[in-house]
């Protein structure tokens, strides 16, 4: 029973549209039709800045860690990584924004910051030395999943691994059609870095 009440609490807390309400309460715009029209921080840097996009990809990892953490301190007998990944499904499929989500990246970030902070700052300089190698926020994400499922190996934490190749399979998947651009060259480079 306390699995099915964390998962529903992680879903909803998942499920908000950070984006979405930065977007219209900041800027009176619905991020949604901007952009690729996605809810997710990379979107939310283009097209509403990047005080606001920092805002949302924060918002959107914290909605991660808050997910994992509430069942640590509520119980002993869940395990909080399964919880997280419903929090990833929700952000991914959000109920309060039609279902039409983000690509599961800060999210999953911030339920391996809830469960393995160690894990959350190898993946975090992963992504950030991608980021600077490639120039693709989509392939640096593909690549921290990648770097992610080896370092659980390593650690040799079954349940982390397990959960840790889901949420891999989650970005892989929310990506199709970036990877399909990379291919073509026709994928939007940063120009920041």
């Amino acid at each position: 029973m306390n699995y099915i009440i964390f998962a529903v609490i992680a879903y909803l807390i998942g499920s908000i549209p950070f984006g979405l309400i930065v977007g219209k309460l900041g800027f009176k715009i619905d991020i949604r039709q901007h952009g690729s029209g996605n809810l997710g921080g990379t979107n939310s840097f283009r097209v509403l800045g990047f005080k606001a996009g920092l805002l949302v990809t924060v918002s959107d990892i914290l909605k991660g860690t808050l997910a994992v953490i509430l069942p640590q301190v509520f119980t002993d007998d869940v395990n909080a990584i399964i919880i997280g990944i419903f929090a990833v499904i929700g952000h991914m499929y959000p109920v309060f924004a039609k279902f039409k989500g983000g690509k599961a990246v800060a999210t999953s970030g911030g339920v391996i910051l809830g469960v393995n902070p160690l894990l959350f700052l190898v993946i975090l300089a992963t992504f950030f030395l991608s980021l600077f190698l490639t120039k693709y926020v989509s392939l640096a994400s593909m690549i921290t999943g990648v770097v992610a499922v080896v370092v659980t190996i390593i650690f040799q934490e079954t349940g982390l691994l397990i959960a840790t190749s889901l949420l891999t399979i989650f970005v892989f998947y929310r990506h199709r059609a970036n990877i399909k651009r990379i291919i073509n060259k026709t994928e939007p480079k940063i120009t920041w870095m």
